[in-house]
């Protein structure tokens, strides 16, 4: 008779939002999560907590005007050991989709010691490698190339043209091919937009610069290509 096989387990970098390069030394993520199951619990250990934000999830125009749904920044808790004090730590990471540039930051701690009922130390909680976890993760996912410096209240690109924050929502001058500046100009004009809540900024850009909605969208695509956005996401506009 042959016996039931086990049910395929979830892996905990299967997302590749947290890897085992980005742990620190000492620390050790294990590919598995606890109890060896077979689904990430994510939302249920939220909903537990009480810090379920599934609420956050909405709808905005694609390219096209249809409603789409964006993609929900609910967080996701992984499990992490540390090999010679045997505490064990769960993280919630959660991306933030409207900053400028997209990064993930820890939005959860939950703290065991190897013995249960254990003290935590205030030493111990800021041993805690959150600072280095967030770094090394947003350094995979988010490298940037922008060469952007700043001066008095002025941005400095690469050519050592300045140009001041509150004209980043002016109309673009120049084109590619006649400004060098001219791809980190889109995307700091693409950033300040997400900065500000626009759920289209690729749209608004076109409005902006009195253009046509594939031209600006062909603007994006090549700050993308150049490193100076980060990837776009599928179900978010803009």
């Amino acid at each position: 008779m042959r016996l039931p096989q086990d049910p395929p387990y979830a892996r905990q970098d299967a997302d590749d939002l947290l890897t085992p390069a980005d742990m620190p030394p000492g620390w050790h993520l294990p590919t598995m999560f606890p109890g060896h199951r077979s689904s990430d619990e994510s939302a249920r250990i939220d909903e537990i907590l009480g810090y379920d934000d599934s609420s956050r999830a909405s709808t905005a125009p694609d390219a096209d005007g249809d409603a789409v749904a964006n993609e929900p920044e609910g967080g996701l808790w992984r499990y992490l050991e540390h090999a010679d004090s045997g505490t064990r730590v769960y993280l919630r990471l959660q991306r933030q989709a409207f900053a400028v540039p997209e990064e993930v930051r820890i939005t959860g701690v939950v703290y065991l010691p190897r013995v249960p009922g254990d003290p935590i130390t205030s030493r111990l909680l800021r041993e805690l490698p959150t600072a280095h976890i967030e770094t090394s993760i947003n350094k995979r996912l988010f490298a940037m190339k922008s060469t952007e410096t700043l001066t008095g209240n002025k941005i400095v690109l690469p050519s050592g043209a300045k140009v001041a924050r509150r004209d980043l929502l002016k109309p673009l001058a120049g084109t590619g091919k006649t400004d060098p500046d001219f791809y980190e100009r889109v995307a700091l004009q693409h950033g300040q937009l997400v900065k500000q809540g626009d759920r289209n900024p690729t749209a608004t850009m076109a409005e902006i610069n009195g253009v046509a909605l594939t031209t600006a969208q062909g603007w994006v695509a090549k700050a993308r290509n150049r490193g100076l956005l980060p990837p776009g996401r599928r179900g978010r506009a803009g």
